[in-house]
């Protein structure tokens, strides 16, 4: 019994952890990062921009943008029929 709870527990982090690439976890991260860092060095000082005067917000747009940016460049497998 235990050793069929162990198996699936294995097979469900393969499912989830298994379709994510290193490289576009590096994009997410390097974007999140070049987010805060427009944010500190350029944002908005006024506070009505939308995204630069939010420290969370320009994270996060930064993080997307790294994400779609750096899954560019993975190489995607072909589906199987």
């Amino acid at each position: 019994m235990e050793n069929q709870e162990n198996k699936q527990n294995i097979l469900l982090k393969k499912k989830l952890f298994g379709r994510i690439s290193y490289l576009t976890i590096i994009g997410l991260v390097i974007g999140a990062f070049g987010g805060y860092l427009y944010y500190s060095q350029v944002g908005c000082v006024s506070g009505t921009c939308a995204i630069t005067s939010n420290p969370w917000m320009s994270t996060a747009w930064g993080g997307a943008f790294g994400y779609l940016a750096f899954d560019m460049f993975d190489k995607k497998k072909p589906k199987e029929d």
